[in-house]
This record gives C-alpha cells, sequence and structure tokens, in this order.
C-alpha cells in the first residue's frame, strides 16, 4: 500500500465505524496487513487509490470496471467506487491475477478475480 495514502485511509475506516463497521473492519484489516512502500516502488499491477481495476464476478462470469475513489469522488453510475464500500475495501492493495471473496449487499460471499489494473499518475 501506498504509505501517504494509508494514513488517509486508517482516518475514514475510524470515522466510518459506527456507521459502516463491516467496511470499517474490513479497511483497517487491509491497512494493518499492509506493507506501506512509497508510490513510486508500488507494481503498477498493484489496486491503489484512483486505479482503474477490472474483474470478474466469478459465480456470474461477468466482467466490470471500477475506479477506486474516496467517498467524496464516488458515483456509481460513472464507475467510481468508493474505498468505503465493501468491495472497495477489498480491493485495495491487490495485484492482477488475484482474487478475493467479496461479501456482497445479499449477505453471499462471491469471488471477484482482478483481470486488470489500470493505475492513475505517481505521485513522486
Amino acid at each position: 500500500m501506498i504509505d501517504s495514502e494509508a494514513e488517509t485511509l486508517a482516518d475514514l475506516a475510524v470515522a466510518a465505524e459506527d456507521r459502516l463497521p463491516e467496511v470499517s473492519a474490513l479497511l483497517l484489516e487491509e491497512i494493518e496487513r499492509a506493507t506501506l512502500h512509497k508510490a513510486r516502488r508500488i507494481p503498477p499491477d498493484v489496486v491503489t487509490m484512483r486505479s482503474h481495476v477490472m474483474f470478474v464476478d466469478e459465480a456470474s462470469g461477468t466482467p466490470r470496471t471500477v475506479q477506486l475513489v474516496y467517498p467524496g469522488d464516488a458515483d456509481i453510475d460513472a464507475g467510481r467506487v468508493s474505498i468505503l464500500t465493501l468491495v472497495g475495501a477489498g480491493l485495495i492493495g491487490l495485484r492482477e491475477g488475484q482474487s478475493i471473496l467479496w461479501p456482497g449487499r445479499d449477505g453471499h460471499r462471491r469471488m471477484l478475480t482482478i483481470t486488470r489494473v489500470e493505475r492513475a499518475a505517481v505521485p513522486a
């Protein structure tokens, strides 16, 4: 995970704890287990904030592309998914080819496989 994003994401997770306890816990868990690096050292196939992420829902075979964004920039109709959603918190730090079991809104777990990551420009 990008070191400069970790503190911001932790603050967001803690602030959302009362409203979104499951998302908050998932995001804090991801931050806790992450290895922090400078942005320029993160491989381009790793999901970071502002990345465009292509994945496949393994149950349905449905491909989807989203951009992982901060809550104020979220717009599901435009494909911008907040880090403060279950899928957003689950995607951060994954690489192309990796899969996650994602808890869907219906309570069932779904396997999502990352097929491509397009990162935003990396600050120096």
